[in-house]
Order: structure tokens, then sequence, then C-alpha cells
């Protein structure tokens, strides 16, 4: 079975692109930032919200800019990056707040056993949100593009081969094996975020 959700682009881009901020701390810390970004446009687009400060339909990377500059103070980049989900939560939780959003956001630790995030996963993509994830250190190289990173999954497909998920991430996406990316061999670890509105 395979469950692709609608998307976005900006110009060419396939989502956001943490490198085009101009600010230093953002273009390097600010890829919570822009999976936040991201849920608010798809939200404004799929789900009926107001969570812009601009028509979702018609977003340009000037919006997204702009966008950035007010996101920042909630999901600011620090030392030692947006590295829990709860600084997600309470950070995104605030913006929500400010919009007076029916929103609700929670979080799925990635110390919860492989079957329940799976689930978790699944059941979020099938009603029609995408997943801001959580990877800090992983011991599997091939994840080294997304160390210590939010990125967003917007798709999966559940296969005879397992289970693989849409990571979005720099203005383009490709397919990783949800197992091994979950399983990162590592103490410290992230996880995904799960937002419903209400």
């Amino acid at each position: 079975m395979k469950q692709i959700l609608p998307y976005f682009n900006i110009g060419s881009s396939f989502g956001g692109n943490q490198d085009w901020f101009r600010d230093i701390s953002m273009r390097g810390g600010g890829c919570a930032a822009v999976t936040a970004i991201e849920v608010c446009i798809y939200l404004d687009l799929y789900k009926g919200a107001s969570l812009c400060p601009f028509d979702a339909r018609t977003v340009d990377k000037n919006d997204f800019l702009a966008f950035g500059k007010i996101i920042k103070p909630y999901l600011r980049p620090r030392l030692s990056g947006i590295d829990t989900l709860d600084i997600y939560i309470d950070g995104f939780g605030d913006y929500l707040k400010s919009k007076n959003a029916a929103v609700s956001i929670s979080g799925v630790e990635g110390d919860t056993p492989y079957f329940e995030a799976v689930a978790a996963l699944k059941e979020q993509i099938d009603s029609g949100y995408p997943v801001p994830y959580l990877n800090l250190h992983h011991k599997d190289k091939r994840f080294k593009d997304y160390e210590w990173h939010w990125f967003m999954i917007n798709g999966y497909e559940d296969s005879a081969n397992g289970v693989f998920v849409r990571a979005s991430n720099y203005s383009d996406y490709e397919w990783l094996d949800f197992s091994a990316l979950y399983n990162t061999g590592c103490d410290k670890k992230g996880g995904l975020i799960i937002i419903k509105t209400e």
C-alpha cells in the first residue's frame, strides 16, 4: 500500500529550503522552523486553517523568508539545536495559540517501540497530515544528511520489503527505509510530531 499526500511547490522547490534563510543562525539551525512553516502552509491549503501571514495558494520564496522571521522567536536556533520533541511542541504550540488555531500538537518519542511509532506515522498520513520528524545521531551512514535534523515525512509505502517513507528536505524528497531510519543505534533519540486539526 502506498499513501502520498498532496504537497506544494515554492517556485521549482518541493516545499521550503533552510538554505534560503539570510540569517546565519537560521540557515545553520532553522530546520525545525522550516517544518513548522511547511505544516502551516499545508494546513492552510488542505485543512482549511488560517496559519500563514500570506495566501498559501501563491506562496513564494519571499513569503517563506518573511514567515521564517515570524517563526524564529518560537523555534529559535540554539547551541544544541531543537533537540527534543518538547522544545518543538512548546515553541510551535505557542505560535498556534497566538493564531487561536484549533490545532493539537503532540509527539511520539524515539524510544517508543517501532511497531507503535510506525502505526502512529501511518495513521497520521492516512488522516491527511504530514509528519515533522527529528533525527539526532545515527550509526547508519546512509542517514548522514539527516544527522541532528528536522525534516518532513509526507508519504509512505508499506510493502513486502518493509515500510518506506517519503522524506522531504532541502527542496527535494527521497524514499527512506523507516525501520532503518527509526532504529538509530544511539541512546539519544528524536521522534515524530503528531498534528491534528480539531
